[in-house]
């Protein structure tokens, strides 16, 4: 039995010289049985390859709103490209290649209409948003060796001003754009961590680091009876007010303006929630934020870490490689796996920590963990 580990390991081993051998993918090519690995993993690689171009293009559809000029039907390419101000010619190549992206679909020869996808991607909540914010991440990404290397300040870095702490959010116009953004992108995480956690039993709710409150709205629709509170930087407390008693909220809801890097957490509350916090940041910030919700719960008070988590042993493509690189160019943070973020309750001092993979991985999973009935002061020795 100890053998057969090492076994397999020669036999990848050779497998894998073989498979990079080019009169080897020439002879599998035209072998039956092995042509459609062969044409797959060539479909796969030209993919990789097209990956920018294709992204390019998604972008165009978005900011020349194709898909929401074919909302109320098929269009002929000559008026998409009146509506548009693109020449005819070129109009008909982006349509076509957003035909190639399954985002719209021919009807006869000179007109376009939305597919399922395309309009699937009109109703997911800051989807749009995203995209155009992708202008940021993809400068960051022109020479991709020079970002791995580092030494450079990134555009996404001053996007998200608040990761570096609270005097990083004072211009209004920065805070209003990359609330708005945030707002928009919680609203899925939101419906996702909803779908993994029960909160009946639930007092108080302190959402930490919450924004403008999508999450806390959310939560506020699905449990009539929740009190809510919300601590997140100054700058975003007006707007917070604003979206939180739209939702019908303001008598429910408690805010607390701070920096959890200067500042404890505020009491009272037990169960409280870090959604698309931790990623953000450094483990020396990540640990030092659940010390102190480890001190602001009661006994038997839950975490809750809600975000996109690294697929680790078994890495998944939309986190370990979007999400962490997108969290490498914010310069602050980065894409953990669930077992990492259990590893650094557990040293916080929680204890009963649970991991729920969520059925949309590059949307969110969660781990949620107990404050023991110890006193928290014994556990971090203060």
């Amino acid at each position: 039995m100890t053998a057969l580990p090492a076994v397999r390991s020669t036999w990848r081993d050779w497998l894998l010289r073989r498979v990079a051998s080019r009169s080897f993918q020439v002879w599998a090519a035209g072998v039956p049985g092995l042509r459609w690995i062969a044409r797959s993993e060539g479909a796969a690689l030209f993919d990789l390859t097209a990956g920018f171009v294709n992204s390019q293009v998604l972008v165009a559809l978005v900011e020349l709103r194709v898909l929401h000029l074919l909302q109320d039907g098929p269009s002929s390419v000559r008026h998409l490209a009146g509506l548009c101000a693109v020449p005819v010619e070129r109009m008909q190549v982006i349509l076509q290649a957003g035909a190639g992206l399954g985002l719209l679909k021919r009807q006869g020869d000179d007109r376009f209409g939305l597919s399922l996808r395309g309009a699937s991607m009109l109703g997911v909540p800051g989807l749009e948003a995203m995209i155009r914010h992708h202008r940021a991440l993809y400068a960051d990404l022109a020479d991709p060796v020079a970002f791995l290397r580092g030494g450079q300040e990134t555009q996404l870095a001053r996007f998200w001003p608040y990761v570096f702490g609270a005097a990083g959010a004072v211009d209004p116009a920065v805070v209003g754009t990359y609330s708005e953004l945030m707002a928009e992108s919680q609203i899925l995480v939101a419906e996702d961590t909803l779908r993994l956690v029960d909160l009946s039993r639930v007092r108080r709710l302190l959402d930490v680091g919450g924004g403008t409150g999508a999450f806390l709205a959310a939560v506020g629709a699905a449990y009539p009876g929740l009190s809510l509170g919300l601590f997140d930087l100054p700058a975003v407390m007006e707007k917070a007010g604003e979206r939180l008693a739209r939702a019908g909220l303001t008598d429910r809801v408690t805010l607390h303006p701070g920096s959890f890097r200067d500042a404890p957490l505020p009491p009272g509350a037990d169960v409280i929630s870090l959604i698309r916090v931790l990623f953000d940041h450094d483990d020396s910030t990540v640990t030092h934020l659940l010390s102190k919700a480890l001190v602001a719960l009661p006994p038997g008070g839950r975490v809750i870490v809600s975000e996109p988590m690294s697929g680790g042993a078994r890495p998944e493509r939309s986190t370990d490689v979007y999400f962490a690189i997108y969290t490498m160019a914010m310069q602050t943070g980065r894409t953990r796996p669930a077992v990492e973020i259990a590893g650094l309750l557990r040293r916080a001092g929680f204890e009963n920590i649970t991991q729920a993979k969520g059925y949309r991985p590059f949307v969110t999973s969660v781990v949620w963990a107990e404050r023991p009935n110890m006193p928290a002061q014994s556990r971090l020795g203060v």
